[in-house]
Order: structure tokens, then C-alpha cells, then sequence
């Protein structure tokens, strides 16, 4: 921050990490998150009912840095976990980090100066890399509405306003898995543009827990719960129902990974 620069010029962010047993990994992603050069955050952790260290190693850094809070619920699932911590976030715009994935130190700020300079803007997010078990850039479209509708083509840390997510639902805590992608769509459909950096900000954990689901039932079952969420959407972008293929197969595998 320079000498001509004062606290307001950086409305808060708040960084909501919710955590179901990820003792393993949540030291690596909480420090990733704290060494960001934007000088006004908080971090707010959600314990979802751990059985494991994570609540211990989130204690830690609670008491030794005054950016992080931790919440404690009983275990409810990664949606209600976010959800949770969302409400209880102070921010301007919240950015959402899961347990076991890592952020570059200029992602927050990157973000919040786009945002914060156009409100048509609705949501933001950069170019992703794997790491772990897998290494490589992830190679996501272009954001486009009309695409949205068919895969869900954004990871969950992009970083939208508060008051955007107080107009929806929040993350919808029936669906399991791909509930990040039905929040896209109930963020998004009703207009805002989305921006995407040019640069890779955020690094997705590939470990043996990243499992595909291959339960076609399950499958199904998540389409019909997004056609009912989100009927008027998938009329006006596809004039009728999203329907289950084995592409869609192929993206639903790619994006759903069974960390709660």
C-alpha cells in the first residue's frame, strides 16, 4: 500500500475455507491464502464436523495470526459449509478456497480491482493449473452463458460480492456434487459479466481422493435436481432440459471431486 493510498482504497475480501478432515492439507492452503499481497482480508475457516487435526491446525493459526476465524458445525457438507461461513463473513467480496487447493499471492488483488472499478462485472477468476498427482494448466473454455448451461466451465474460487450471493440461495446443500456449478448458474443467469485473468491464480489438488464417480443413477439424479432448480435457464440457453450424455458424463467426472 502506498503513502497515497489509504484502507479504503481495498474493501475487504473475505476467503471462506470450508473443512471436512483435510488436516493433510489445510496448513498448505491456509498459508498459500495468507501470503496474498492485498493488504485487507480476513479468512474465515468452517470445520464441518472434522474427525481428524484439521480444527487443531486451524486453532493454530487463529491464534497466531488476527485474519482468521474458525467456525465450528456439525458435519453438514462442503454447500452448508460454505454457506455458513459466507454468513458469517464481514467482506465486500467473497472469494471461496477449499481445504486442499492453493491460490497465487496476487489472485485477491487481481480480483478485487477488476470488481471493485466495474459494477457490471459479476464474477471474476484466473487460469488454473493441476498439481499433486497431476500437473498441467487446466484448460477451461471461455466464459459464455449459453455454454454455462451445458458443463460447468468455472472452478469454485472465483470471487463475487456478498450482496450477489445474498440475492440467490447460496450453494444449494441437497445437491452433492457439482453444487458449485448450480451456484454458477444461480449467480449468473439473472446478467453480470464474468472476467477472466490471463494469468494462472489458482492450482487444483489432483490426490487418490479425486475419484470419478461412475454412479449413473447419481448422475441423473443431479440433472433433474439442476432442471428443476434452474427450469426458465436451460429453456431460454438450450429451449429445453439439460439431458444427461456421456460428454456430459465425461465433464460432471472431470469436476467432481469427492473431498466431503
Amino acid at each position: 500500500m502506498s503513502s497515497e493510498e489509504s484502507m479504503s482504497d481495498f474493501p475487504l475480501v473475505s476467503v471462506i475455507v470450508p473443512v471436512y478432515n483435510m488436516e493433510r492439507y489445510l496448513a498448505e492452503t491456509l498459508e498459500s491464502v495468507l501470503r496474498s499481497d492485498y493488504p485487507n482480508f480476513e479468512v474465515i475457516v468452517v470445520d464441518d464436523g472434522s474427525e481428524d487435526h484439521s480444527r487443531a491446525i486451524a486453532e493454530d493459526f487463529v491464534g497466531k495470526d488476527h485474519r482468521v476465524w474458525l467456525f465450528s458445525q456439525a458435519n453438514r457438507g462442503v454447500s452448508s459449509a460454505r454457506n455458513s461461513g459466507i454468513r458469517q463473513s464481514k467482506g465486500e467480496f467473497i472469494l471461496p478456497v477449499d481445504a486442499d487447493d492453493l491460490i497465487s499471492s496476487d489472485y485477491i488483488k487481481k480480483c478485487v480491482s477488476i470488481l471493485k472499478n466495474d459494477p457490471s462485472i459479476k464474477m471474476v477468476y484466473g487460469r488454473a493449473e493441476f498439481f499433486g498427482e497431476r500437473t498441467g494448466e487446466w484448460e477451461l473454455p471461455d466464459f459464455d452463458l449459453g455454454l454455462l448451461a451445458r458443463k460447468n466451465i468455472i472452478y469454485v474460487s472465483g470471487m463475487y460480492r456478498k450482496k450477489d450471493f445474498e440475492a440467490t440461495e447460496g450453494y444449494c446443500e441437497y445437491i452433492v456434487g457439482m453444487e458449485d456449478w448450480d451456484f454458477w448458474i444461480s449467480l449468473l443467469k439473472t446478467g453480470g459479466k464474468v472476467i477472466q485473468l490471463d494469468s494462472v491464480c489458482f492450482y487444483y489438488r489432483i490426490t487418490s481422493r479425486s475419484k470419478r464417480s461412475n454412479d449413473l443413477k447419481k448422475k441423473k439424479q443431479i440433472i433433474d435436481q439442476l432442471n428443476e432448480r434452474h427450469a426458465d435457464f436451460f429453456h431460454n440457453q438450450l429451449n429445453g432440459k439439460l439431458h444427461y450424455n456421456r460428454s456430459w458424463s465425461r465433464l460432471l467426472n472431470k469436476f467432481h471431486i469427492n473431498r466431503f
